[in-house]
């Protein structure tokens, strides 16, 4: 189980617990049926023999083991009396039951942290794993299909695989001790046994055969599932404006009719393993009680009818394990397809790479420079940025502007690395930022986007987000800065006022100034600006212009616009087309120019 090799290691201290804890259960489950086999054949006269002890040795060992159980149990029934001596019997097998269940308890308990500390190592890791990889992979990806990774298939893990980790390790040890217990009493029926149980495996085999491919494709349908939900959640403005709400709820109960034609044929061959085992155990008992019998019938009998029955009855018990174990056999197969689909992420490769020997740097000396280069997505072999050269200097800004689709967006995200150039360089006071650390790199660089990102807290916290240790005044100065502290204090609590999911309690030009006052705080020397004021109405433009012009002051900005009155007094500006740049120079350069940039210009004052 290399699932199992994987996530349990850093548990072994509860394996061997339950290991220990299972073997104990099972020589106390043993030793009590044997040592009551030949107390009850004397306690009713089915055994009349005297007895006399002998020493232990391994040299007929089975002999000595009966000799002197019915030795004690003669003497047993001789001090008490028969009824004394049956009381004796029901008490010894009371206790012997008790510290029986008493480790399977234990068993079971130290399995539980084992199996919850799986689960929580393995949505964690995911976790971990989405945030480190590249905005490629999760634009890629549908969202829904993450978190429905995230959440059903690692639930689907714990139910299948890591609770079937106490059937594998107990079940294994009961079969191992009934079996050596069928040897040491029979072992030509112990062979003949062992020649009719395969037949139960390869049976189960073949039912749960398909099972895996069931389930990988039932989980695929729960992902798809809650992709529509995510889309419907995200899209109900829009869903509602176009009067869409039954074509959704015609998508969704689609997919949902999928989803449940796909788990119930899972469910169905799942729910078989059980009738399945229990026929095919009953089959094997009657099938060893026929050939046992033959065996007694015989002149010369390996085997005398009492010992037959205790044979049978350890025979019994080592049924119900065997049973757990196809069990198990089906349920794992149903998890690991789920293991597949989380693999997808734990194993996704990151092509964003931390340097071996990272450079050191402590702050933007002189300029940034892009130099030739090129880039291509993975997923689209048709390169998105042309060998761009540009130059922005320390303190300066600059602008880049182009109609959507001309690389804009993309060659600003190649800065921070959240995409790698495919040729040429980005160099900050002249080291390639593939020679720093991530850490580092970004620690330089403050974004305020088109859509402000805002999470489901405070006010303080948003504004506080990323930066350590940050205090009241702190907060208070950088939302002042931003023109947000008066709207701030005007809420039910002031800065512990919660925002709402994705900031929805406020309005964009609001979301956008705790945006710049979370950007000042953290007081980058790089400053990013994606179409910052776009979506705002006038007023909202003129209080977030009046917040950037104040976070702009002694930065190195680059921003990115449609609107060109935004960025007119920029130091320069570069027009790109296709993912090239095919002018640049001041607002009046390019009108004189009369280029494209004029163009552009003229087309936005119609």
């Amino acid at each position: 189980m290399k699932v199992l090799r994987r996530f349990a290691m850093p548990y072994k201290g509860y394996m061997i617990g339950a290991v220990l804890a299972n073997m104990l259960s099972a020589v106390l489950n043993v030793f009590s049926f044997m040592s009551i086999m030949p107390m009850l054949n004397m306690l009713f006269g089915m055994d009349t023999a005297a007895y006399e002890y002998q020493p232990w040795q391994w040299d007929g060992l089975k002999d000595i083991a009966v000799n002197n159980l019915y030795y004690y149990t003669s003497l047993l029934i001789g001090s008490f009396g028969r009824q004394t001596a049956l009381l004796l019997i029901g008490l010894f097998l009371v206790v012997t039951t008790f510290l029986k269940t008493f480790c399977y308890f234990i068993s079971s308990a130290v399995m539980v942290p084992l199996r919850t500390g799986i689960v929580r190592d393995i949505r964690i890791m995911v976790y971990d794993k989405v945030l480190h990889l590249p905005l490629a992979f999760v634009t890629d990806e549908r969202r829904g299909d993450i978190i429905a990774r995230m959440s059903g298939d690692v639930t689907e893990v714990e139910t299948s695989v890591t609770s079937s980790l106490d059937m594998l390790i107990k079940n294994p040890i009961l079969i191992i001790f009934y079996f050596a217990t069928l040897i040491f009493i029979s072992w030509q029926l112990t062979l003949f046994t062992l020649l009719v149980i395969p037949l139960l495996g390869w049976i189960m085999g073949a039912i749960g055969r398909k099972l895996k491919a069931k389930s990988l494709y039932a989980q695929s349908k729960w992902s798809e599932t809650m992709s529509q939900l995510d889309e419907m959640l995200g899209g109900l403005r829009i869903i509602k404006a176009f009067i869409a709400e039954d074509k959704m709820i015609a998508r969704f109960r689609r997919v949902s009719n999928e989803f449940r034609d796909a788990t119930n044929r899972v469910a169905i061959r799942q729910a078989s393993a059980h009738p399945v085992s229990e026929f095919l155990g009953t089959c094997i008992i009657v099938i060893v009680l026929w050939f046992g019998g033959t065996l007694i019938f015989s002149d010369h009998s390996p085997i005398d009818a009492p010992t037959f029955i205790f044979y049978m009855v350890i025979l019994y018990s080592v049924i119900n394990p065997l049973k757990e174990l196809s069990k198990a056999s089906y349920a794992i197969p149903k998890g690991l397809a789920s293991m597949e689909r989380i693999d997808k992420i734990l194993k996704a490769e990151n092509p964003i790479k931390e340097p071996e020997h990272p450079a050191q740097i402590g702050g933007l000396e002189n300029k940034i420079e892009f130099r030739n280069v090129h880039f291509t997505y993975s997923n689209n072999p048709q390169e998105v940025i042309h060998g761009i050269d540009l130059c922005v200097e320390r303190g300066k800004t600059i602008a880049l502007v182009g109609q959507s689709g001309s690389g804009k967006s993309t060659l600003v995200d190649l800065l921070p690395r959240y995409h790698d150039v495919t040729a040429g360089q980005i160099l900050i006071g002249g080291t390639d930022v593939r020679q720093l650390r991530l850490h580092d790199l970004r620690s330089l660089i403050g974004n305020v986007n088109q859509e402000a990102i805002l999470f489901n807290d405070t006010f303080f916290n948003n504004i506080a987000f990323g930066v350590e240790d940050a205090t009241m005044e702190q907060v208070v100065e950088a939302a002042k800065i931003a023109n947000a502290h008066e709207f701030i204090m005007q809420s039910e609590q002031g800065y512990d006022t919660f925002v709402g999911d994705r900031g929805c309690r406020l309005s964009g030009g609001q979301r956008q100034r705790i945006s710049i006052a979370r950007a000042i705080l953290k007081n980058p020397p790089i400053l990013i600006l994606d179409e910052a004021t776009s979506a705002l109405d006038t007023e909202s433009e003129r209080l977030v212009h009046e917040a950037l012009e104040r976070l702009m002051k002694s930065r190195t900005t680059i921003a990115i616009a449609h609107r060109l009155s935004t960025i007119k007094n920029a130091d320069e500006i570069f027009v790109m087309h296709e993912g090239r740049i095919v002018e640049h120079g001041t607002h009046e350069q390019l009108i004189e120019l009369g280029g494209y940039y004029k163009h552009l210009n003229d087309m936005q004052q119609l």
